[in-house]
This record gives C-alpha cells, sequence and structure tokens, in this order.
C-alpha cells in the first residue's frame, strides 16, 4: 500500500500485526473516530476565532496551534500506538491553528471561511462517493502518481520556507497572478486525491485485521489531509478574491 499522506506509511498496517474479534480496527470505527476529531477540531477552531474577534492577538494560537500539531504527527507518525491518546489533542491543536488563520482570512474576506469549509466538506463526500462506487480506483499507478506529486509539493514548500529565511521568495507559489492561481488549484486537485488515498488505505487496514488502536491512527492520517486540502482552498479563494 503507498499513501501520499505521510502519515499514512506503505508499511504502517503491516508493521502493527493483526488482531482478532473485538479488538479488530473496522471502517466504522475509524469513521466514528475521524467525527469525534473534526468534532475536537472544531472547538479548537472556535476558541482562537472567539479570541481573535474579542481583539486578542492570535499569533500565539497560530504558532503554538502550529508548532505542537507538528511535533504530535511526527510522534504519532512514528508511534501509531500512541493515537488513541495523542490523536485527540492534535485535533484541538490543529484546531486551534485552524481557527486563528481562518479569522485573519475572515477579516480580510468577508464569508470566505464558510466557502472554504463548504468545499471542502463538498470535496471529501464526492471522493467518498466516486471511491465506494468504484468511479475512482486506487491502482497502483494511481497511488504512484499521487504519491509522486505530493512529494514534489512538499519539497516546493521547503523549498520556498528555506529561501524565505533568505529574503527570496519562489515565483507564482504565493502570488495572485494566473499562473500562481493556477499553481494553487493543481495543489488543491493533488491534495484532494490524497482523501482517495486514505480511504483505500483505511479499507485495507480494516481488511488486514489491523489492531483497534489502528481506527485513531486512520482517522489522525485522515485528519491530515482534510487539514491540508482546506488551508489549500483557502489559500486558492483568496487569491482569487484579491483580484477582485
Amino acid at each position: 500500500m503507498r499513501s501520499g499522506n505521510p502519515t499514512l506509511s506503505d508499511k504502517a498496517f503491516e508493521r502493527q500485526g493483526q488482531a482478532y474479534g473485538p479488538d479488530t480496527m473496522t471502517i466504522d470505527g475509524t469513521v466514528n473516530k475521524a467525527f469525534i476529531m473534526i468534532v475536537l477540531l472544531m472547538a479548537g477552531a472556535f476558541v482562537a476565532w472567539n479570541n481573535y474577534y474579542d481583539g486578542g492577538d492570535v499569533i500565539p494560537y497560530a504558532i503554538g496551534g502550529a508548532i505542537l500539531g507538528f511535533i504530535l504527527a511526527l510522534v504519532i507518525s512514528f508511534a501509531p500506538k500512541t493515537a488513541p491518546y495523542l490523536a485527540p489533542i492534535y485535533a484541538v491543536a490543529e484546531g486551534v491553528f485552524l481557527g486563528a488563520i481562518s479569522a485573519n482570512y475572515e477579516a480580510r474576506y468577508s464569508g470566505i471561511t464558510l466557502q472554504a469549509a463548504l468545499l471542502t466538506m463538498g470535496i471529501f463526500l464526492a471522493l467518498l462517493l466516486a471511491y465506494k462506487t468504484r468511479l475512482i480506483k486506487a491502482t497502483e499507478n494511481f497511488k504512484l502518481g499521487v504519491f509522486a506529486a505530493t512529494a514534489g509539493i512538499a519539497i516546493v514548500y521547503l523549498l520556498s520556507w528555506v529561501l524565505g529565511m533568505f529574503g527570496v521568495t519562489v515565483p507564482y507559489l504565493h502570488d495572485s497572478s494566473p499562473l500562481g492561481i493556477g499553481i494553487s488549484a493543481f495543489i488543491v486537485v493533488i491534495a484532494a486525491l490524497n482523501l482517495v488515498l486514505d480511504f483505500d488505505f483505511i479499507e485495507n487496514g480494516a481488511r488486514q485485521g489491523a489492531p483497534k488502536y489502528m481506527e485513531w491512527y486512520g482517522a489522525f492520517g485522515l485528519l491530515v489531509t482534510l487539514v491540508w486540502l482546506y488551508l489549500e482552498i483557502i489559500r486558492l479563494l483568496a487569491k482569487i478574491r484579491s483580484r477582485d
């Protein structure tokens, strides 16, 4: 199995062995865990959002949530057994981060947060339906293509961050030119296609009889993709709105 999502690595389920009976991972159990994490994410976002509109400084929220979320993501990725304990905390941390970022975008472009959230949900549901009806199949070539594109995007973002420390800007990546908007649209498509790989990964894990705690791990990986997709959509919408 291969996933473009770095939290769902090729051998993640195989390394954890098999379980039996009620201790086995199920798709329904993973869905329930994902729902819990989304609720926790929204709670964290609500706290940061309210602080912004109460006149508070959300920069510490954004930085703190991003750093804590990144650290937790690394720990969970390398130690899936910690997912039942750390994944909920990760959801809250990412929620605080997204709430701060979203409030900042909303202050500049009224209504953009709701648009991004609805588009994220719509894309998720559309791809889930397409996957369940086998309109989209996670073939090995499909997985390889999405994985390669995701890795390329990660390298470009890392390069942009490093060059930014020296005052150098990667052309078109962050501007609102037609090419810049096209690049953002492409990244949104790749982020969305990672959902298909996540669905496939979770389905395979349940089929192979992965341990129960991997439900939290699968839900965590799915949330990572949803957060990325939302951020890319709101960035794309901001670029488009800035041209008005």
